[in-house]
This record gives structure tokens, sequence and C-alpha cells, in this order.
């Protein structure tokens, strides 16, 4: 039987569940010890405090519905990379207004003993696709 995804791309699908659930305990499992989260229009979070901080500050403000496309993981030894876009709704908790979000998506994963774990990751708002 041939395994449709790898490690790499398990641990991108397990953080879009993550994502969508807004569970950050799930979240911070699945980055390394010393992460850096690069979102767009904002400083980089660097640490696992100011990361975990980055996601309450999100969930607090918006439900996210999306799903992620991978489009090409590589790994060499113990570093790894990931390209992936995302699309789907967000929804602002404060309106209930629901609006379509589109982001491309770059990872750096590392190989730490627990297993594969984000390294790095940044997004930039792409066109919105309809969903």
């Amino acid at each position: 039987m041939v395994e449709k995804y790898g490690l790499v791309e398990r641990l991108l699908k397990a953080y879009e569940t993550a994502l969508n659930a807004g569970d950050i305990s799930a979240i911070m499992d699945l980055y390394g010890a010393n992460p850096v989260f690069m979102p767009q229009n904002a400083p980089a979070m660097i640490g696992r405090d100011a990361v975990r901080k980055g996601y309450e500050y999100v969930f607090k403000t918006l439900k996210l519905n999306v799903r992620f496309t991978i489009h090409e993981t590589e790994t060499s030894g113990d570093t790894g990379w990931g390209r992936t876009s995302s699309a789907g709704k967000q929804r602002f908790l404060a309106t209930g207004k629901e609006v379509s979000e589109s982001n491309n998506e770059l990872y750096v994963f590392k190989r730490e003993d627990e297993g594969w774990k984000i390294h790095r990751y940044l997004f930039a708002e792409a066109i919105p696709t309809p969903t």
C-alpha cells in the first residue's frame, strides 16, 4: 500500500486541522523548540511564548475555515520545507462578518527529538478564490 502523505505532509494536515479548530495546544505541539512565525503585516514572533501569544490573538478575533493545498515538500537531512496555499473563510468574532481568504505559505521544518516540527512559518495574502 502506498501512503498518500509522508511525515511532513501529515504535519501540514495536522496544522490545518488545529488551525480550523482554534486549538492552540495542538498548534504549539507542531512547532519546534525555537520557532519563528511571520504573519503578513505583523512583526515576526520569535520563540514559543511569542508564537503562542500570536495564535491567542488570532483566535480571539477570528474563526477560520480554510483548506490547504500542498504544492511541494522536500527534506534533506534534518531540515525540510513546504509550500502550500490555503483558501476558505474567516469570520470576525466581534461582528460575525464572514469573508473569503486566501494565502500562500512557506514552512521550514526541523527534525527534533520528537520528530518533524515547524521551525519557521511565513504567510502572505493571495487573491481570494471563491469557496
